[in-house]
């Protein structure tokens, strides 16, 4: 990543390389067929932009400037490395193209919807692992270096440079094409949302960070929904997932207090949330609508818009909340999406219609949450509230023993300890 400190404008660098990274490196990913040499050479691109866009010497055309640089910069390292192939003659001419000129600029971005789609479905190949699509990812399409990646995720750097390398080693020996193949889209897209949506997760609820949230991972996997709607506007689902992300994160300010204390939904300020990025999300979910074509991320939207747009707590439609909780768990059996359903059954009719709707999940749903601490912890709340103080004990024990986030065990633990001061102070006035 350049080094911004030497910039005179480091708002606006920062902001050109948010912009044009992905479509550097997707441009020379496509000349070059060489996914290393094409970020190496992107990189040393912005490290000459930043020594040498100094006030008011800044190109006309950022963008052109920089893949006649990063190109530049790919000759010469071939040129050192003796690799004389045919590549270079191809390469070398566009080499030429002068800075900023705007014919340049239309050769450079010739195709660039494609590169860039190219260059994400890429990096989401089925052949890749879960984890290194997400590493790959952030590292190529956001732009992010293996040190922020790596303190994202609480790795050590060297953890998560071994799994980038063996990403792109897979890439190469499977003989990976970047390519923008229109047959296999929307296959591709489920496993690119899936990334997304994985980031985007880990920044909401982090399960690897002492803090509720991760507002640098929620601010890339909003960047990367963004930047993948803008690339296939006519994918409902992929307008729903934007959509969802939007919504959901227009609370993110109310779901900690300022100690970085956990503030429940029901307990949360609503003056804080977004209301731009609820507007935004809204208009979203209405346009993925419109296609007509339903799938999982549009019905979770449309149950995060519920939400958004509740005055309060109390006013929120939870009977149309349950509604949709029942076609996602028709459509996907996932077993969160049942236990959110549950949930939601236990805060519309109650704590005890809540208990019964956890314990009607199918014994698949309940090994499969066996270990997630949100089904103790929302079973604790239920068996809490109906009484039941042995039960809920045990239930908010066993979600503190499985919770890795610091601030929920917390949140978790001082639940637990009100119970047993409440039990205390009940036995005192018994006496």
């Amino acid at each position: 990543m350049a080094d911004q400190n030497s910039m005179n404008e480091p708002g606006e660098f920062s902001k050109v390389f948010r912009t044009e990274w992905p479509n550097v490196v997707a441009t020379l990913v496509r000349d070059l067929e060489d996914l290393d040499l094409a970020e190496d050479s992107t990189q040393e691109a912005f490290v000459a932009a930043a020594k040498h866009w100094t006030l008011g010497n800044w190109p006309d055309a950022p963008g052109a400037w920089l893949v006649t640089t990063a190109r530049r910069k790919a000759v010469d390292r071939l040129r050192r490395e003796r690799s004389f192939d045919r590549r270079i003659p191809e390469l070398a001419r566009r080499a030429e193209a002068v800075d900023g000129d705007s014919s340049a600029a239309g050769a450079s971005t010739h195709g660039l919807f494609d590169d860039r789609l190219a260059l994400i479905l890429g990096c989401c190949h089925p052949a890749l692992a879960p984890e290194g699509q997400v590493a790959l990812t952030l590292r190529i399409v956001a732009g992010l270096s293996t040190a922020q990646i790596a303190r994202a995720f609480l790795v050590s750097e060297s953890t998560m440079t071994r799994r980038i390398t063996r990403a792109k080693r897979k890439i190469a020996g499977a003989n990976i094409v970047f390519r923008a193949d229109r047959d296999g889209l929307v296959e591709r897209l489920v496993a690119v949302c899936a990334v997304i949506y994985s980031i985007y997760t880990e920044g909401h609820a982090s399960a690897t960070d002492a803090s509720l949230v991760r507002g640098d991972l929620c601010e890339e996997a909003l960047w990367l929904a963004g930047l993948l709607a803008e690339l296939v506007p006519d994918e409902p689902e992929v307008t729903g997932l934007l959509a969802l992300l939007l919504l959901s994160d227009a609370r993110r300010a109310a779901r900690t207090a300022a100690d970085g204390s956990v503030v429940l939904l029901p307990d949360q300020d609503r003056d804080q949330w977004d209301r731009a990025k609820i507007a935004s999300g809204l208009a979203a979910l209405a346009a993925a609508h419109s296609a007509g074509r339903r799938g999982p991320y549009q019905l979770q939207a449309a149950i995060a818009a519920l939400h958004a747009t509740a005055s309060c707590f109390e006013a929120t439609d939870w009977d149309r909340i349950i509604d949709l909780y029942d076609v996602l768990v028709s459509d996907q059996g996932d077993a969160v999406i049942a236990l959110n359903r549950a949930a939601a059954i236990g805060h519309h009719r109650g704590a005890a219609a809540g208990l019964t709707a956890i314990a009607k999940l199918s014994e698949e749903h309940l090994e499969r949450l066996a270990d997630y601490p949100y089904l103790h912890a929302c079973r604790g709340e239920f068996q809490a509230t109906v009484g039941d103080s042995d039960q809920a004990r045990r239930s908010f024990t066993h979600a503190i023993e499985l919770t890795r986030n610091d601030a929920e065990r917390d949140h978790l633990t001082a639940r637990l300890q009100s119970m047993v001061d409440d039990d205390t102070q009940r036995d005192s006035d018994h006496r």
